[in-house]
This record gives C-alpha cells, sequence and structure tokens, in this order.
C-alpha cells in the first residue's frame, strides 16, 4: 500500500491530476486556475501538464463557468467547476438550481449531469465580506444535487475523484481552513463511499456530528472531554447530500445524546435537518434533546471577531453539558 504525507492542497491537487490522467473527458473551469494555478494553488502545475484546453482560465463570470459546463456536460465531458470563493457561487445560482439540478430528470435520463462545482467554503483564513460563507444548505436542500465535504487530505484526495466519476451533479465542499494542514495519503485504495458517513472517534456518552472544519474542532473537544471522563463519539459526516444517517443512527442509539456543529447559521441548516431526522428515527433511544452548536443568525462579521462566531471547543463542551446534564 503506497501511502504519502501531504495537504489537503496538494491531496486535491493530486486527485483532480489522477482524474484527469484516466478520463481524457475530464475538464478544468475557473477564474485564474491555469497560469496562476487558482488563488488557493489547488490547480498550480495542471495547465502546464494537460494544455489549456482542458484547465481552462474563464471570464470573472459564474454564470457562465456553470452553463459553460452544462452544456459540455450534455457532450459527455465531466466538468470541474472552481468558484474561487464561497459566496461567489451566487451568480451561477440560477444555473445549479434550475440546470444542473434539473437536466437530468427534464430529458427523462437522457442527459447525465457528470459535473463538479468545486466550493471553498467556512472561515477561518480571516478574509473579507463574501470570503468565508457556508452555502450548503441552499444545495442540500435542491433536488438533484448531491454535497459533500471532505475533512482531511485522504478523503479529500479520494472524494475528488470520486465525484469526478459520478454522473450526477455534485458540490464539493473544501474547508479552506483546512488547506494547508497534513495528513497520510492512502493512494491506492480509497477507504469509503463518497457519501458515507465516518467515525473518527468511538465513544460512548455523546455523538457529536459535524462536517468540514468543524471535525478538527469536534476532535479536539473530544480530546479535552476525556480529561473529564466524558467520551464522546466524533463523526465526520462527509456526505451533506445525501446524509449516511444509519451511521447516525447506530452512535445515537448507543450514547442517547446528540450534539451538532456547522459554522453556518444555525436556522433552517443542515444541521437542523440532522437534529429533526434523527429525533423522529431514535425518539426512543434519545436522553436529551438534540443541540446544535453553529454561527449566529448574522452576516459573517469581520475578520478580527470571526473566532468569535466560528464554533469553538468551549462552545462544544457547553453543548456536552447540556445534553449531558438534561436528565438531573
Amino acid at each position: 500500500m503506497a501511502t504519502t504525507t501531504m495537504t489537503m492542497a496538494k491531496a486535491l491537487n493530486e486527485g483532480l491530476r489522477r482524474a484527469m490522467e484516466k478520463d481524457p473527458k475530464v475538464l478544468l473551469m475557473g477564474e485564474d486556475i491555469g497560469k496562476l494555478g487558482g488563488v488557493f494553488r489547488i490547480t498550480d502545475g495542471l495547465q502546464k501538464d494537460f494544455g489549456q484546453d482542458r484547465v481552462v482560465d474563464t471570464p470573472l463570470a459564474e454564470s457562465a463557468i456553470v452553463g459553460t459546463a452544462v452544456g459540455l456536460a450534455i457532450r459527455g465531458y465531466r466538468c470541474v467547476c472552481e468558484m474561487q470563493f464561497d459566496g461567489f457561487v451566487f451568480p451561477a445560482f440560477d444555473q445549479i438550481v434550475s440546470q444542473v439540478a434539473k437536466l437530468h430528470k427534464r430529458s427523462d435520463g437522457v442527459y447525465n449531469m457528470a459535473l463538479v462545482i468545486r466550493l471553498p467554503f467556512q472561515g477561518g483564513i480571516g478574509a473579507i465580506e463574501h470570503h468565508s460563507e457556508s452555502p450548503e444548505a441552499y444545495f442540500a436542500h435542491t433536488p438533484g444535487l448531491r454535497v459533500v465535504s471532505c475533512s482531511t487530505p485522504n478523503d479529500a484526495y479520494w472524494m475528488i475523484q470520486q465525484s469526478i466519476e459520478s454522473n450526477d451533479p455534485i458540490i464539493f465542499c473544501e474547508p479552506k481552513s483546512r488547506y494547508w494542514e497534513k495528513g497520510e495519503v492512502d493512494l491506492d485504495n480509497p477507504p469509503h463511499g463518497l457519501y458515507d458517513a465516518v467515525v473518527r472517534r468511538e465513544g460512548s456518552d455523546v455523538t457529536l456530528v459535524g462536517y468540514g472544519s468543524s471535525v478538527k474542532t469536534m476532535l479536539r473537544a473530544a480530546d479535552a472531554a476525556a480529561k473529564e471522563g466524558v467520551s464522546l463519539e466524533v463523526i465526520d459526516v462527509r456526505g451533506i447530500a445525501p446524509v449516511d444517517f444509519p451511521t447516525l443512527v447506530a452512535s445515537l442509539e448507543k450514547t442517547g445524546r446528540l450534539v451538532v456543529v456547522q459554522e453556518a447559521p444555525r436556522t433552517a441548516s443542515v444541521g437542523s435537518e440532522i437534529v429533526a431526522e434523527l429525533t423522529e428515527r431514535c425518539f426512543y433511544s434519545l436522553r436529551a434533546p438534540g443541540v446544535r452548536v453553529a454561527g449566529y443568525h448574522v452576516p459573517y462579521p469581520p475578520a478580527r471577531i470571526e473566532e468569535e462566531y466560528r464554533p469553538s471547543v468551549d462552545r462544544v463542551l457547553d453543548a456536552v453539558d447540556q445534553v449531558m446534564g438534561f436528565e438531573s
């Protein structure tokens, strides 16, 4: 088994490279992704190796990027569209929810929308407005779209390839604050299915559920709780739409307590849906109501106070105390 250590950014780069080597119909499109390699250098070196016809520098027009990819998908190409930042996806919103999500069904299955939209999302990099959004709930709410998020370099390497191979349109959410963190990558064997939830740490007292940048926060909280004798089970959802509920149910039936962690505001969110669905499925196993730890229902704040907005270890532990103390 060939393994190596690399950052998440490098793992995404290598995953894209491998997908392009395997299938000549895989194309990359985005703003400054060619010679520059993208603002986060995810596509660094790919235009040099695969040419300008397969790594396309586009105008600053997200709607045009996605609209062009729709036409190419109809012709059998597999496009990977980069949105430079999460907040820049909204000019393409109509294309995504009106065309990308619906053309397979509208054509009665004649056309596949084998299209991946890479979306650097969440905060933690000290950026300005429109550069630290968490818009995943908009897309998870839309029938016909799939939404996933990686949290480790190994997942990034394999999930981007699995997404490109899928015939469904996929919103691929990348936690930009984790781009430069290193981890082991198995270059030979994908560890999980694309939508599988993964238990990152086993525990017995409380189930912690999250995705993207929140996974590291939950693991740090689990380390802190263990020192106080509280055992937290940490689950990385990975598949935001669809959610792997059987894995979550199995954990919650064991612990009876649920905390969901996300950077997005809590109102009408992915975390809200997870709490509601698990309450329906596991009502008689619950020992406390599910609790959400989320961003506040305000526009993303200036960089100097963003850590007051994002879920922290202390906020997660407060939620753990809340569900642990409910019975008493």
